[in-house]
């Protein structure tokens, strides 16, 4: 089960839906006001977001899944183990965080949700989709669907992306939990210390030659970590 952050849906994880999917049920998910997924009355909160991914889970009858996320994805990774800890078998989070403390990455957020709260989505989709496609069709793919996103939603998803906090909290997610980041992110390895500091079973991995945007740009690396965190666990695993 995968999800992603503001402004993107779930064809940023093309690479590890038609990879992953030949061993595994792969489930990708447009978050409310994403892509093909229509406007949410309700603010986008990870909480919420966590609980619709249970209603999905129940809908397609899987009991249990391993929970994937990039980025703020990673973050829900986080509230759903330790929310829906029953429906989990573990976690894989892609340069995530539990937190967002450096005044670089805040400035960043602002600035995208003051534009997306302006309503210039179409600009916004564009400079989202370049930095993260490696590659002029997926670009497009992802800019197509990204114009299709709710700028209500994205607003209150990046707001929430600013102020939520679960660090503390941490030490009560006992599932195995794989944490991937590039090594040229140098912006978040900090916040890829402060998880392995306080996830109680966790496997920190880095990629070499590569930043901030794996699933995109480091997939044949990261879809082989994940499937060797699911042989090494033992994972009887019907989604990821």
């Amino acid at each position: 089960m995968e999800s992603q952050p503001p402004l993107l849906t779930s064809i940023n994880f093309e690479y590890q839906l038609n990879e992953l999917s030949r061993d595994y049920q792969v489930i990708t998910f447009d978050i409310r006001g994403h892509g093909r997924s229509g406007y949410s009355n309700s603010p986008i909160t990870y909480s919420l977001i966590a609980k619709d991914i249970v209603k999905l889970l129940d809908t397609l009858e899987v009991d249990k899944a391993l929970i994937c996320g990039y980025s703020t994805g990673g973050t829900i990774v986080m509230e759903f183990l330790l929310t829906y800890a029953n429906r989990a078998l573990g976690g894989v989070s892609i340069s995530g965080m539990s937190e967002v403390r450096d005044k670089y990455l805040m400035r960043k957020i602002n600035v995208a949700r003051s534009i997306s709260n302006k309503g210039a989505i179409s600009f916004l989709s564009l400079c989202v989709s370049s930095g993260n496609a490696n590659n002029l069709h997926m670009c497009k793919n992802l800019t197509r669907e990204a114009k299709k996103d709710d700028a209500r939603n994205i607003e209150q998803y990046y707001k929430n992306s600013m102020y939520y906090n679960c660090t503390a909290q941490l030490v009560n997610i006992r599932l195995p939990v794989l944490l991937v980041y590039g090594a040229k992110d140098n912006l978040f390895h900090p916040y890829a210390k402060i998880l392995q500091r306080n996830l109680a079973f966790n496997h920190l991995k880095f990629i070499k030659n590569v930043g901030h945007q794996i699933p995109t740009k480091a997939p044949k690396e990261l879809n082989e970590m994940i499937s060797q965190f699911i042989n090494t666990n033992n994972m009887q695993v019907s989604g990821v």
